[in-house]
């Protein structure tokens, strides 16, 4: 089932006579049950993608729905939680102020909100401040009590704007292991990031978007298992005249004659290294295919 849906979704800023294009025809897919990585380096075009999710913003041309409505009508709101990327809370408010001016919003009963306030707080960790001002959290409480708010009407759909941005290692961490307990609670999530390393450890899916367009799109594994990189041969009793041979053809040489790590481009290469060393008397003890990192990937695509 998806939960998210857009069709040639196309947004054009203007600023004086100057037309800017913020988003160029976007298709995106989410399924159900998915963390879904919308990646791209500034100004791609992801926050505008996730305010037009949200109806905050509206698309030039192209439509997109959520759980099978189109986004912005009140039904769909209620079963959606947003955090965007830079919340504004009002810094007076306690914790559990602040989430039960939201479960009101939302038309939560006294007890209900109660219960949920509770729930929410040990989701996110944040019993021992509830009763502290949100204007002394620090970025990692606020983060987490931002994700608590997005979660207070039960969403079936979490759209998170940059959750981890700006975090320290400790708070993002803590913030992954929320977004994966989000997924077991049966959520879909789907947020918009350039912290790539986040990404490759909780992601099911993403799409790259860079310049408004959508430019790589699927499962991680798909994405990069057909870029291979280089390959690595470990070889044992190298002679130097192999280690000669091997230098003109390699990408990179290291080590001795008891053990030596060989760096080549591709298979065919492979196949005259195995050659020297067959002649030489070397052996090969592992060839290992290095695929391409997703940094390595969103890099290519960005030069592109």
């Amino acid at each position: 089932m998806e939960v998210i849906r857009t069709e040639g979704l196309t947004k054009i800023y203007k600023s004086g006579l100057r037309k800017i294009r913020a988003l160029a025809g976007i298709d995106l897919l989410v399924g159900q049950g998915e963390i879904f990585g919308f990646l791209g380096p500034n100004a791609a075009g992801k926050t505008t993608t996730i305010k037009i999710l949200m109806h905050l913003t509206f698309p030039s041309s192209g439509k997109a729905w959520i759980l099978g409505s189109e986004a912005g009508s009140a039904a769909v709101k209620q079963k959606t939680g947003y955090l965007p990327e830079h919340p504004a809370f009002y810094p007076n408010l306690t914790g559990i102020e602040l989430l039960s001016f939201y479960g009101r919003l939302f038309g939560l009963g006294a007890r209900k909100n109660r219960e949920r306030i509770h729930e929410l707080l040990s989701l996110v960790g944040l019993r021992d401040a509830a009763k502290l001002a949100v204007g002394s959290y620090s970025k990692g409480m606020l983060q987490r009590i931002g994700m608590a708010q997005s979660l207070i009407n039960d969403p079936e759909v979490v759209i998170l704007d940059e959750p981890l941005a700006g975090v320290d290692p400790v708070g993002r961490k803590s913030l992954r292991d929320l977004i994966l307990r989000l997924k077991k609670m049966g959520k879909s999530v789907f947020f918009s990031t350039h912290i790539l390393q986040d990404v490759e450890l909780i992601c099911d899916r993403v799409a790259i978007l860079i310049k408004g367009g959508i430019v790589s799109v699927g499962r991680l594994d798909q994405i990069l298992a057909e870029e291979i990189e280089s390959i690595e041969i470990t070889a044992k009793n190298v002679s130097s005249d192999a280690v000669k041979a091997i230098g003109e053809i390699a990408l990179n040489v290291i080590g001795s004659s008891d053990k030596c790590m060989i760096v080549v481009k591709d298979e065919e290469t492979l196949e005259k290294i195995q050659a020297i060393l067959g002649l030489h008397g070397g052996k090969i003890a592992s060839i290992i295919p290095r695929a391409k990192t997703l940094e390595e990937h969103f890099i290519e695509k960005i030069r592109e």
